[in-house]
């Protein structure tokens, strides 16, 4: 060897403290090799480095040796996309994937599969009053345990949190397929959407754990598909159940394919090393869960959708109730801002990722999107069930034109940008598509062509399928791996947050404008008795002179509803357009702290 050169041995805390440049250092076991070097040999400057210094030498002195993969020493990236691992393979991959696909297949059939059953619950129940509670009380308590969630992957062991919300979404289920009465069964779907709140978070990230950076797009592309197939298909599974068996089978069905996914998890998920809990004392595991903050969204959000409910419906907008209720959701909302804002890293909203443009206008996308998507699927059915009268079975079958998009462009989204390298653009042209696909449904009317409704929902699948997973592709992608959990929960929040108050603000407008219009083209029907007559009984309980007059107004407040989505998904145009068009996983430091909003 010549004498000018000496063996080097990179030490395991020299490295780190050499990595301390960059936000998160992944230590990843590799095989032992020994490096040798010249003396002066310059490792390449991290690219935030600035230009004029120095440049960076490995250090001579050594006490714990660092393996390597290679000659040359391997950087690594700052971000989740860049991460280094060893990732399951071959059965144990795809039954990892097949659970993963499963779980959030019922959790986003939950979010769906009562919009045709409906009809049958308030036959029933005797009446419409609850209406609106059967979905947004699911949506709400998935949002409001997002970051509970997020924090308990993080503190508790990721297979064993899984499980457990699994477990506790079944148990929501059970109550749901019993339930004896209308609250029994809100209860039931509040439960539901607290164990689903952990099965959305937890879907992700083990994708994160569990796939190659490479490949994480595509498997992300085919939870979204089975997101767009279950969310889109449980209209249609809900009117066949509702049909043949009865609607409490739209929640027993979740049993058994929660169960086979419990066991497929148990027997092929093995957490990796560096999904590890981070160690902390039991009191600020409680305090890392931020229960307050928990509490005042939730407690906000009710307060809103209580004065929605009820505005124009049970009591006037100007009275004192509802505008205490929206008095109340503001105040709630502003708390829970500023409580937020001292959180700091403890927040339900981590204010550092937040501040990020690219996760701000990620995350305002989605909730402005989902919620636009999630509020078509509630009106479809409604629209078929009312105007067309078709059993709830029918008004799932011909909801098959959205469901067949959806899954097609989710798939093809997620191969694109896995091939690519490339999400953003996406944001923007499904936004622009299912804009065009909303406005086009507004002009569907009473009697309308068979032909123009399924095109319609072909070009919005399209829409609603090529971007409603990217801010979840981008934002992953741009994160340390130590904040994969948070950033998924965020996201996840954005998602059921946007859900939940754009389906309730769509089911209150459609019940204002039905009761207004009714005045007028049914004047002799009583407000109370339109109310407490179910969908599916429209046409045996009123005359047929009686039903022309009701279906009119129900056209009405049902373009109200369009009409809401319409402005939902020009809205997440809007923020699309400030999303930056960047390579996923590309980006310097210094411009993450220059992207700040």
């Amino acid at each position: 060897m010549d004498p000018s050169n000496e063996t080097i041995s990179i030490t395991r805390t020299q490295s780190k403290e050499y990595k301390n440049k960059r936000d998160t250092f992944i230590d990843v076991a590799v095989p032992s090799y020994q490096l040798e070097l010249p003396h002066d040999f310059p490792l390449e400057r991290a690219p935030w480095d600035d230009a004029s210094s120095e440049q960076t030498k490995v250090p001579t002195s050594s006490t714990d040796e660092l393996s390597i993969e290679s000659n040359n020493v391997e950087k690594r990236g700052d971000t989740a996309s860049d991460a280094v691992g060893d990732f399951p393979q071959g059965l144990q991959l795809a039954m990892i994937v097949l659970a993963v696909i499963l779980s959030f297949f019922l959790v986003s059939l939950d979010m769906t599969i009562v919009a045709t059953a409906i009809p049958r619950i308030t036959d029933e129940f005797h009446g419409i009053a609850d209406v609106s509670w059967y979905s947004s009380v699911f949506f709400m308590t998935t949002a409001g345990f997002q970051s509970t969630w997020g924090k308990a992957y993080k503190y508790f062991p990721l297979k064993t949190t899984f499980l457990a919300s699994i477990t506790v979404f079944e148990l929501g289920s059970l109550l749901c397929g019993a339930a004896p009465t209308s609250l029994a069964l809100i209860i039931g779907r509040a439960i539901t959407g607290i164990g689903g709140a952990g099965i959305g978070s937890g879907c992700y990230t083990i994708i994160g754990f569990s796939a190659d950076p490479k490949k994480r797009p595509l498997f992300t592309g085919l939870v979204g598909a089975s997101y767009g197939i279950a969310s889109a298909l449980g209209p249609l599974l809900g009117g066949l159940l509702s049909d043949k068996a009865s609607w409490r089978w739209c929640f027993y069905i979740n049993l058994p394919i929660g169960a086979i996914s419990i066991l497929a998890i148990v027997r092929f998920f093995k957490s990796p090393a560096a999904a590890n809990p981070q160690a902390a004392s039991w009191m600020e595991k409680i305090v890392q869960m931020d229960p307050l903050g928990s509490s005042l969204m939730m407690s906000a959000v009710v307060s809103l959708i209580l004065a929605l409910q009820k505005g124009g419906q049970t009591d006037s907008w100007g009275s004192p109730k509802v505008i205490g209720l929206l008095v109340s959701a503001g105040v709630l909302m502003v708390l829970f801002a500023v409580w937020e804002s001292f959180q700091g890293e403890r927040a339900m909203i981590v204010p550092r990722l937040f501040r990020r443009r690219v996760i701000f206008f990620s995350f305002m996308f989605l909730a402005l999107f989902a919620g636009g998507y999630y509020t078509l699927i509630y009106i479809l059915p409604l629209y078929f069930q009312a105007i067309d009268g078709t059993s709830p079975i029918e008004s799932g079958v011909r909801n098959l034109p959205l469901i067949i998009a959806v899954s097609i462009a989710s798939i093809l989204s997620g191969s694109l940008v896995s091939s690519t390298g490339f999400a953003a653009p996406l944001m923007p042209i499904g936004a622009a598509t299912a804009t065009v696909a909303a406005g086009l449904l507004f002009t569907l009317d009473i009697g309308t062509e068979p032909i123009k409704w399924v095109m319609y929902q072909v070009l919005a699948g399209i829409g609603f399928g090529i971007a409603i997973q990217v801010p979840m592709i981008i934002s992953q992608s741009s994160i340390d791996l130590s904040d994969l959990a948070s950033i998924t929960a965020l996201m996840m929040f954005s998602q059921t947050t946007g859900a939940a108050v754009l389906v309730s603000a769509a089911q209150a407008a459609f019940g204002n404008v039905l009761l207004q219009e009714a005045q007028m083209t049914a004047p002799d029907i009583k407000p109370e008795a339109l109310i407490m007559t179910g969908v599916g009984s429209l046409r045996q309980v009123f005359r047929p002179d009686q039903l022309a007059g009701i279906l009119v107004a129900y056209m009405r407040g049902l373009k109200i509803t369009f009409a809401i989505v319409i402005g939902a998904v020009v809205l997440a145009f809007s923020m699309s357009t400030y999303v930056p068009w960047k390579r996923l996983g590309h980006g310097s430091k210094k411009e993450v702290a220059a992207e700040e909003v």
